[in-house]
């Protein structure tokens, strides 16, 4: 997302908060007598003196405060380093004392598009590198894996090894089956896992990426095999946008396939579909 569409995202997150506190201010504007209004600072009401007690935030306006703040903070982290603290508070004062701003409208909005073009030129200068760098990566390491006792290359250059082998059936491409499965980048960040969801996925595996409709199809029900996939037949050069796999990675995946599904069988989503 370039910072443009940020920079409107965190005037929607504003706006959002303004009419929340407007209408919040309808009801307390028919407050009973003796009821707290608008602007009062004493300390939360019930509800909230276990955020008060955790936080040090001892009143709504500071529990409000710090709320918007972390979500304008979630909404520049990955800008941050294009971004001067000191300059970006103070016109936040100004905009918020209604003060005059340093810059036109017509100015912010010239600034915005050329720092958004610029944004987005280092963005493809960085996704060029990941690039390369995984590939190379990628093909170094699988030119060694595949010399380990136990793993084999197939023709399309998946390797695997059989973890378990079951006595089950094989899957054909048709086939939809039943899976546990945890996927990993090459320095072991797991990307996903359905053991960590606590459920199996069901789906197609001609719904899947290449290399994983290929390796269910080497193993028996009851088989758990380890499977590196190489990027041509995962997500390739583009990997998933805005998500977890970096252009160009080798993928390893622990597979157990527990069953091969009747026809009718409803499949449910997983991170080794196609793009």
């Amino acid at each position: 997302m370039t910072p443009h569409f940020r920079f409107a995202a965190a005037g929607a997150l504003a706006a959002s908060l303004v009419f929340g506190f407007a209408a919040c201010k309808k009801i307390e504007d028919g407050a009973k007598p003796g009821e707290k209004k608008e602007g009062d600072t004493t300390q939360a009401k019930t509800g909230d003196s276990d955020i008060a007690k955790s936080s040090g935030l001892k009143t709504t306006k500071e529990q409000a405060s710090y709320m918007i703040g972390m979500e304008m903070g979630k909404s520049l982290q990955q800008i941050k380093d294009e971004i001067d603290f000191n300059t970006l508070t103070k016109a936040l004062k100004t905009s918020i004392e209604g003060g005059k701003p340093l810059l036109t409208d017509a100015q912010a909005q010239q600034i915005a598009q050329t720092f958004g073009q610029e944004m987005q030129a280092k963005q493809l200068a960085k996704m060029e590198e990941q690039k390369k760098t995984n590939a190379a990566e990628g093909s170094k390491f699988l030119a060694e894996n595949g010399k380990k006792q136990g793993v084999q290359t197939t023709a399309s250059g998946l390797q695997y090894q059989v973890l378990t082998e079951g006595k089950g059936p094989k899957p054909t491409a048709a086939d939809t089956v039943r899976v546990h499965y945890k996927g990993e980048l090459l320095d072991g960040k797991v990307f996903d896992s359905s053991y960590d969801r606590g459920e199996p996925a069901i789906f197609p595996l001609n719904q899947v990426a290449p290399g994983w409709a290929e390796g269910v199809q080497l193993m028996p029900v009851g088989s758990k095999y380890k499977l590196w996939i190489p990027s041509k037949l995962g997500y390739g050069e583009q990997g998933t946008p805005g998500g977890p796999i970096p252009p160009n990675a080798t993928l390893v995946f622990e597979v157990e396939l527990l069953e091969i599904m009747k026809p009718g069988a409803t499949p449910a989503p997983a991170p080794a579909a196609k793009k």
